[in-house]
């Protein structure tokens, strides 16, 4: 790929290789298109640039003068032109992604590792936010989101099945204030909620029943926007937890909580990973989302 040419190209083109055949050699020119084009260039200048012989091509001082200037904005360009030439297709880069925290939970964590070993050349960097992200206008490459809320010029790739919500408590805070039967009967309990950084909102307790879903406006001592935080604190035994089930499944195994209210759980469309169509083909986000993709959730 070559951009067009310009007289002061042609010019440290000559300075450099000391003759015009050796320069318009280097440009894939004609000699004699090199040779009219300096020719305008001393024109405009109103001044030799060039000594000329039969055996050689030598600068004047003006010519000195002019590649001394020219010729390190020449050599910034060119390293300009293939850095932008090569971005985004080779195995190194930043990447930078908007993500939610229970996307990079659920999806990112465990593979964040292994990918930076495989690729230690792409530099990832995270925004944890649950702002709906707009991706171009803030510099990211690419964001994570729940199902299909996605505009229509953006490529969204699913990564993982549909999520469950679970309800969960510790033992120890079940034995001492009983067990809800119905999501109702939180009402009566001491609900620890997740609030939208973004929008301010707390995130709905939603489940469903005969008559389909619906959402429980609970309370309780505890707000936080981060929902691993109140899952942890409802394993300490402080609450009651509504969370994806995903995330609670180390609590689960080790007995730190139990899951209630199972016949109510509500399915929720998975993660996908969204960008825009150019950077369909950039190489850092295609490893990024293939290593994804070979980590379920939960492994």
């Amino acid at each position: 790929m070559r951009l067009p040419l310009s007289t002061l190209e042609v010019f440290n083109a000559i300075a450099q290789h000391g003759s015009l055949s050796a320069a318009a050699q280097k440009l894939g020119l004609k000699r004699s298109t090199v040779s009219h084009q300096l020719k305008n260039l001393e024109d405009r200048l109103g001044t030799a640039l060039f000594i000329r012989t039969t055996r050689s091509i030598n600068l004047t001082e003006a010519g000195r003068a002019l590649a001394r200037s020219s010729g390190p904005a020449f050599d910034q360009l060119a390293d300009g032109l293939e850095s932008a030439l090569t971005a985004g297709h080779s195995a190194r880069g930043t990447l930078k992604l908007a993500i939610s925290e229970i996307a990079y939970h659920l999806v990112v964590r465990e593979a964040l590792v292994s990918f930076q070993e495989l690729y230690p050349e792409i530099e990832v960097e995270l925004l944890l936010t649950d702002a709906l992200s707009d991706v171009l206008g803030e510099g990211f490459h690419a964001g994570f989101r729940m199902g299909g809320m996605i505009a229509q010029d953006m490529i969204a790739i699913c990564l993982t099945s549909p999520l469950q919500t679970a309800v969960v408590a510790s033992p120890k805070y079940l034995a001492e204030n009983g067990t809800p039967e119905n999501p109702r009967d939180l009402l009566e309990h001491n609900c620890l909620r997740y609030r939208f950084q973004s929008s301010g909102q707390f995130a709905p307790w939603t489940f469903t029943g005969p008559e389909g879903d619906y959402a429980v406006e609970v309370g309780g001592s505890l707000v936080a926007n981060s929902s691993p935080v109140t899952v942890e604190m409802a394993a300490r035994g402080l609450g009651i937890a509504y969370s994806f089930r995903d995330t609670c499944l180390e609590s689960l195994a080790s007995g730190l909580v139990e899951e209630v209210l199972v016949q109510n759980r509500v399915s929720i469309p998975g993660i996908n990973i969204f960008f825009p169509r150019e950077y369909r083909s950039m190489t850092p986000l295609r490893l990024f989302i293939q290593h994804l993709k070979k980590k379920p959730v939960g492994a």
